[in-house]
């Protein structure tokens, strides 16, 4: 076992010294998500409702961006960032707070940051959006910029706009068309569209894991998802993955997708997760943990890092599932976003205190003992109460 929570690396027994220096790379819009808790119900027409709790975050990618970071995977973000006070607490948050690296990343000036306003009540979720498609950097070979409120010259914002007063220039990263080196990517998969860095990630080695969402044109067709082809493993939902494979059972179509990817892994909500590795045809199914929901906003991001934390250190497959639903389990007793992707500390805390409780199934606990090997002997104290950081503390 290892001594404290603090640094872990899962990763640590596989590195070598020619490897990539980033474990996951992503992108995709950052948004400034502001995230009501409390409501007692849905709020009504004509009335005003007041939330018990509220919280402030970087959302949209930097969901899972954080989700990575956190549980020790040098994370890199190439995303577009607003030229607004949103913009610069959004970089810092990320880039300070949880260690992202941001050097493939931009400041639009300009361009004002998404915003997000979610609502949780009843379990569930509503939410609120704003933004404009942020204009692509000018120029590629256009060298980056530096705005004044970046932490070191080393983190650089490529864009080919004039950089505020006192930037410094450094050359910019090619992106999108040669992506970082990196273990692993996550490819966000939208029907009809191809990306060029995913071919590009998958021939310089990274597993690519696909992250899909909603189908808007409802043809629900794989054939219109052609960055699929490169992509190690493919992780919808339950919903998702009947309507790609015309089937009525998530089971069902998790073998199916699995004839089209080497991993596929449907989330199935209460029920859990199931996985089918199409290599060899093993299945794997682990049941969800039962906790109580505050705000399920990210609750997906964070099992999709869990699960990409666990292929990259080469755990068995309903390993990595149980650490997954885990992580997303513990995700939704905070609040949503980024703010509720949990740590090791939390996942060490959840495990000492679960062992104690006279109520556990043995069989059920004995499913998350591959923690022993990865955890410290003693954690902090359950429950864990995190600052829920928001914008205008100074101090």
């Amino acid at each position: 076992m290892s001594t404290e929570t603090a640094g872990i690396d899962p990763l640590q027994a596989l590195r070598a010294p020619r490897d990539p220096a980033c474990d996951v790379f992503l992108t995709g819009p950052v948004f400034l998500d502001i995230i009501f808790t409390g409501l007692d119900s849905a709020p009504v027409r004509g009335t005003e409702s007041w939330a018990r709790g509220m919280g402030s975050s970087p959302g949209g990618v930097a969901n899972m961006a954080t989700a990575l970071a956190r549980l020790g995977l040098r994370t890199s973000l190439a995303a577009a960032f607003g030229d607004d006070h949103y913009g610069e607490y959004c970089w810092d948050a990320l880039e300070q707070g949880e260690g992202i690296d941001l050097s493939m990343s931009h400041t639009v000036p300009g361009w004002h940051s998404p915003v997000t306003v979610s609502m949780a009540y009843e379990g569930e979720r509503t939410m609120v959006s704003h933004g404009h498609e942020a204009p692509a950097p000018t120029g590629a070979s256009a060298h980056a910029k530096t705005p004044a409120h970046a932490a070191t010259p080393a983190h650089i914002r490529p864009t080919g706009a004039a950089a505020p007063t006192g930037a410094a220039t450094a050359p910019g990263p090619a992106f999108p068309h040669c992506p970082p080196r990196a273990r692993a990517a996550i490819a966000p998969l939208v029907p009809g569209r191809s990306e060029p860095w995913v071919a590009t990630a998958a021939r310089d080695g990274a597993l690519l894991f696909a992250d899909v969402g909603w189908d808007e044109t409802g043809r629900w067709d794989l054939d219109a998802l052609p960055d699929l082809a490169h992509c190690e493993a493919f992780l919808p939902n339950a919903e998702e993955a009947m309507r790609y494979t015309r089937t009525d059972c998530p089971r069902t179509a998790a073998h199916a997708l699995a004839e089209r990817v080497p991993l596929a892994v449907v989330t199935l909500g209460a029920e859990g997760a199931y996985a089918v590795d199409g290599r060899t045809g093993a299945a794997a199914e682990v049941p969800a943990i039962a906790v109580e929901a505050l705000d399920p906003t990210g609750a997906g991001d964070v099992f999709v890092a869990g699960f990409v934390t666990g292929t990259l250190a080469d755990w068995p497959l309903a390993d990595r599932l149980a650490f997954a639903g885990l992580t997303a389990a513990l995700s939704v007793q905070e609040f949503g976003g980024s703010l509720s992707a949990p740590g090791w500390a939390e996942v060490a805390a959840w495990w000492q205190r679960i062992r104690t409780l006279d109520d556990q199934d043995p069989a059920a606990l004995e499913r998350y003992a591959f923690l022993d090997d990865l955890l410290p002997t003693t954690a902090r104290a359950w429950p864990l109460r995190r600052a829920v950081p928001t914008i205008g503390f100074r101090q």
